[in-house]
């Protein structure tokens, strides 16, 4: 989900940067604070993200100290987000696995690849929004059906795509600019073109 935050703290020499550690109850049922922090270092050497990093970097853009931010957000649901000269932030008292890590920092770093390559990004544009959660949900994997499944969806058939689409919607009716019929128009008109753009990617993983 591109979005946007704030962070504080001081960088760690990982790139990570931590906020204080949130108080949270005993039953609690998501990952303390410092594993967290210490599930995003090592979701770091995750092969696919590493990937894009590098792509990246080759782009033009590689990511500076702080670029991913671990800190207590607030929000309920919202287990991270992108945003544009602020980067990739994790919410820990929304995650509970360090797979979930892994795959939300995929999901955000193909919206800041598409930040970095795509000419006047505009977060505010619904099409511009709509390529990039198409792209994002498609390509992270955030849709395989053993999630969907985890999820209470037991769709088979056409699974992946009717998620991509409900996931894309779900993150533009988020964004102030794109209210009413705008996230579903957004996502009609860019879908073919965007659910087949896999860069960085040769294909789909």
């Amino acid at each position: 989900m591109a979005g946007t935050g704030g962070r504080t703290g001081e960088p760690e020499a990982t790139g990570v940067e931590a906020a204080s550690a949130p108080e949270r109850s005993e039953s609690s049922r998501c990952m303390p604070f410092e594993d967290c922090v210490a599930g995003i270092k090592s979701s770091l050497k995750n092969p696919t993200v590493r990937f894009l990093m590098e792509r990246m970097e080759k782009a033009g853009c590689p990511m500076p100290p702080g670029m991913i931010t671990a800190r207590n957000c607030g929000t309920a649901d919202k287990n991270g987000s992108y945003g544009s000269r602020i980067g990739i932030t994790v919410c820990c008292e929304e995650i509970r696995y360090k797979d979930e890590i892994t795959q939300l920092l995929i999901h955000e770093l193909i919206h800041a690849y598409d930040d970095c390559v795509v000419k006047d990004m505009d977060w505010k544009n619904c099409a511009h929004h709509a390529c990039s959660e198409i792209r994002a949900n498609h390509l992270s994997g955030d849709c395989h059906y053993k999630r969907e499944l985890l999820r209470g969806f037991m769709k088979m058939r056409g699974h992946e795509q009717e998620c991509v689409k409900r996931r894309a919607l779900m993150s533009l009716r988020n964004n102030p600019h794109c209210s009413g019929t705008a996230a579903k128009d957004a996502v009609e008109a860019v879908w073919s073109i965007c659910y087949n753009d896999t860069r960085p990617f040769d294909r789909a993983p």
